[in-house]
């Protein structure tokens, strides 16, 4: 047949997928003469080392509302915990339950004075850079039929955290939840009761000596010392050191580092550690594999207030890595009541920013359509207060929605397994190209 075409003077078929290879080459040869535009790595240090010293003078950043203006609302419209040791929450579980008991005697049954953590009472206070529980309360009384379930599983929430507090032991939330399976039904329940019970004693969830399963991790230039014994992260493996659940426990902390680099996911963390890139740029990498819990969150604070040092973030071009981002930053509308602890204002997004596709010439074949749901997300982002008082982050969210693509950070892999710790990062740094 191409012997027939030929005679007859007409081209023979090209197969489709060779007309795409001059694309992808020519991407891959401009991804690889940005390696050509890397500085000597001491002139890139020596920009990390402003940025770091830049970060050391400036004023941590404690998120107060005593630094919040009373002429919007007043300071005691929003609920604040803070941590407390043992013997003052088990003293304020001991008032309330007495409290309950002398209601009973008196005929009148028990009820609880609950913080209402619905979405509509959580509010964004610019000023402060996160959100905030506003100080609304419903009653959950165990002689309505409606919530008499609820107010016995409250009962029974402060019993074993009083139970734990005078052990001088941590549990995990899967310990607490499997202590009466039958009476919680399921985790998610014993789980939301715990946060009101936080909400109603005024303190820390951590502060009740319950804790959540290990999931973070971190690795770097970083020693610190996890219940009197000392961790050197620098010798932690391609895995990293687990961050303790325990974040009362940790003390001593030292580091050399320039900056703390957040990273979204797992895989791009082995990259970093099994690279050692903090030994070439000296930072600390940590990562909550996902959808930041409490410890991670706890611990990426205490190293930003300790430490004094710059954070960078590392995330998926789409909303849901915005979303994480957001997450540490400003907290989480479940534990709004908590942000003052739980959230690291100042992070500074470095990657992978929508832009970053064009601008690394990222093969279309790696880049992702999105899906009506991911758009939904992000057009409901462009929405949030936080977004709107960051004029980068709105041109970012708008150039995705316009372009409706999203890539993951491995799709970096493409132009090369190490492209991302080589080329990347090191340029991103050289250029201080965050937001």
């Amino acid at each position: 047949m191409l012997e027939k075409k030929r005679r007859a003077g007409v081209a023979p078929d090209v197969p489709a997928s060779s007309s795409k290879k001059p694309r992808a080459s020519a991407a891959a040869s401009y991804a690889e003469s940005l390696r050509s535009k890397l500085r000597p790595d001491a002139s890139i240090l020596t920009t990390l080392r402003s940025l770091a010293a830049s970060a050391s003078k400036s004023k941590a950043a404690t998120n107060s509302l005593a630094d919040h203006d009373p002429s919007a609302d007043p300071i005691s419209s929003y609920i604040v915990v803070a941590d407390q040791d043992s013997a003052s929450v088990t003293s304020r579980i001991n008032r309330l339950v007495l409290g309950a008991a002398r209601s009973i005697l008196s005929g009148r049954g028990f009820s609880f004075a609950v913080p209402s953590r619905a979405a509509s009472n959580q509010v964004y206070l610019p000023d402060l850079d996160r959100i905030v529980l506003l100080r609304r309360e419903s009653a959950r009384p165990f002689a309505s039929v409606a919530t008499a379930r609820k107010a016995t599983v409250t009962a029974r929430v402060l019993s074993l955290v009083h139970a734990v507090l005078r052990r001088g032991i941590h549990v995990t939330k899967r310990d607490l939840f499997y202590t009466d399976v039958k009476l919680f039904g399921d985790q998610s329940q014993s789980d939301a009761v715990l946060d009101d019970v936080s909400c109603m004693l005024g303190c820390t969830r951590s502060s009740l000596h319950v804790v959540a399963s290990e999931k973070g991790v971190v690795v770097g230039r970083l020693v610190f010392a996890d219940d009197g014994d000392r961790i050197d992260c620098t010798r932690m493996g391609v895995g990293g050191k687990a961050i303790p659940p325990n974040i009362d426990r940790v003390s001593g902390i030292e580091s050399d580092a320039l900056f703390i680099l957040l990273v979204e996911k797992d895989a791009a963390f082995m990259r970093l550690a099994e690279d050692r890139f903090y030994n070439r740029f000296p930072c600390i990498i940590l990562t909550a594999k996902g959808q930041p819990d409490v410890a991670t969150r706890l611990f990426l604070r205490r190293l930003k207030v300790e430490l004094k040092l710059p954070v960078l973030a590392l995330v998926d071009s789409d909303p849901y890595g915005l979303k994480i981002l957001s997450v540490y930053m400003c907290g989480s509308k479940n534990m709004s009541y908590d942000s003052a602890n739980l959230t690291t204002p100042d992070i500074k997004w470095l990657g992978v920013r929508p832009s970053d596709l064009d601008k690394y010439r990222v093969p279309e074949q790696c880049r992702l359509p999105m899906t009506d749901h991911d758009i939904k997300v992000g057009k409901e982002l462009l929405e949030e207060d936080f977004v709107k008082q960051n004029e980068g982050w709105v041109k970012e969210l708008e150039t995705m929605l316009r372009t409706r693509q999203k890539a993951e950070i491995q799709a970096l892999s493409s132009f090369g397994f190490q492209y991302l710790t080589e080329v990347y990062l090191p340029l991103k740094l050289q250029q201080q190209d965050w937001i």
